[in-house]
């Protein structure tokens, strides 16, 4: 870095390779002789390397996700992932069961023998437990992977951080979109999504900077006393009434605010009363906050209204266009992802019902998921050894080569007829078809979770080539 007399000038250079070739290098160059790259450092992020910024000014006309969801934060933190969140609620109801009758000394006996740290303890959890009502629910701890907790919503009690400003949201019906700041996986795309409370690494891996963000889709009202279960009219969504109005504006469509039941099967719907004309001068026309909908029928294509479920679908695609992904990829890596305003409507429908089908697909809840392409097949006690794939044969399609393979459990069982790039599929920072298994390590599958993981690769296997679909549409 240099400074004249009207700025400060900096400069850049990498080298790469040995150390051996490094030092000669040094030896035999100076300052004055290495090819310096002179950078122009601009606010707001002052990049000391060199940033390809072509696409910046087009890309930052779209609206951030952080802004478009007032309310989002990270996911849960247990810091005793090993105690507080289990495969089944047998096991989990036997813990709890213990930490209301056994002390402290008992407990780490018979459970985590590390010391207590600064936001988990066990007399916290005793505390936790004994003196507040909690609920014994399932949380995504990893893409697929869906465990079980007891959830009371009170920080350092029994979880260290349960969030409840965000995973209250959760315990009714709600959906909620998974982002990060600055991801960097560029093998994913750059977001996911969930129904229930989710863990702060649920989405990116704990290798990568910073957890992720969750939005849910609706906000319901705050408790006054001990968390209530039950179900509540009154929610509202999650959403920045200005972006919306844009989005509206430059679609020439009504936003409807609470007109869809998209929780209980994955359907989109909106309710009937759409279908009539409302008088409004305004393309913005909201229902009254608590105001019951009614059984969801089926959007059709052009309607004039438009929904919260619709506006998640639309990004949901956006975030899976590798054409997106790869043209705004260093900018994606630095901040919150931004979605361009949608203005063609045949455009915009068609993406949300893109979405919408890979949205059903990773909430596993879309009839495509047991449409099985794989068997399982061999004989033996269905415990998980060190999962492998083994390439079988190889498929010509119209566009590539597919490689199929078997995926072995152990020595003697596996899954059959398991594309290569389902093994390979990333979903933020997890391959969850490897992920799911190695976190089974030395346990029996059961019958019921056969059939999740065969879910599992017609999910990654749809998404790619839903993805491509994407690009066809494009953003």
């Amino acid at each position: 870095m240099s400074k004249t007399k009207d700025k400060i000038q900096v400069f850049h250079f990498d080298l790469y390779g040995k150390r051996e070739a490094k030092y000669d290098f040094l030896n035999e160059n100076s300052l004055s002789s290495i090819a310096w790259n002179e950078l122009e450092p601009n606010e707001p992020n002052f990049f000391f390397v060199k940033k390809d910024d072509t696409g910046v000014e087009e890309y930052e006309k779209g609206f951030k996700l952080d802004e478009l969801f007032p309310l989002n934060a990270s996911g849960l933190t247990t810091e005793r992932d090993s105690i507080t969140i289990q495969f089944d609620d047998l096991t989990l109801n036997i813990i709890i069961n213990d930490f209301k009758n056994l002390n402290v000394d008992e407990l780490r006996s018979k459970y985590d023998k590390k010391p207590d740290g600064r936001d988990w303890k066990y007399q916290f959890a005793i505390n936790d437990i004994s003196n507040h009502k909690g609920l014994v629910t399932k949380i995504q701890y990893r893409p697929f992977d869906f465990r079980q907790t007891y959830y009371t919503g009170k920080s350092k009690g029994f979880m260290a951080y349960p969030r409840n400003e965000i995973m209250s949201n959760f315990l009714k019906p709600n959906i909620g979109l998974i982002f990060k700041r600055g991801f960097d996986n560029d093998k994913s795309a750059y977001g996911f999504i969930t129904k229930t409370i989710s863990d702060r690494r649920g989405w990116s891996s704990p290798g990568m900077q910073g957890a992720e963000s969750i939005a849910p889709l609706y906000l319901y009202p705050k408790q006054k006393s001990q968390l209530n279960f039950e179900q509540e009219t009154g929610r509202v969504p999650n959403l920045n009434m200005e972006i919306v109005q844009k989005i509206a504006d430059g679609l020439g469509l009504k936003f409807e605010a609470e007109s869809i039941s998209p929780f209980e099967g994955g359907q989109r719907g909106i309710t009937q009363n759409l279908k009539q004309e409302k008088s409004s001068n305004s393309p913005l026309s909201v229902s009254p906050q608590g105001e019951k909908a009614s059984d969801p029928v089926s959007i059709e294509r052009g309607s004039q209204f438009f929904c919260p479920i619709d506006i998640l679908d639309y990004i949901y695609a956006v975030l899976h266009s590798p054409s997106y992904r790869e043209q705004y990829k260093e900018f994606l890596k630095i901040d919150f992802p931004r979605v361009p305003y949608p203005t063609d409507v045949d455009k915009f429908w068609n993406l949300v019902e893109l979405g919408g089908k890979l949205r059903e697909l990773h909430l596993l809840e879309s009839s495509t998921v047991n449409e099985f392409i794989t068997e399982y097949q061999g004989e033996g006690d269905n415990v998980v050894g060190k999962p492998r794939f083994e390439v079988s044969l190889l498929e010509e399609g119209l566009r590539e080569v597919t490689q199929i393979g078997r995926v072995h459990i152990n020595e003697n069982q596996y899954f059959d007829n398991v594309p290569e790039s389902a093994w390979n599929f990333y979903i933020g920072g997890y391959q969850p078809a490897q992920k799911w298994l190695k976190d089974r390590k030395e346990r029996e599958l059961n019958f019921e979770d056969i059939l999740h993981y065969q879910k599992i690769i017609v999910a990654l296997t749809e998404t790619s080539r839903i993805m491509g679909e994407i690009d066809e549409v494009g953003v």
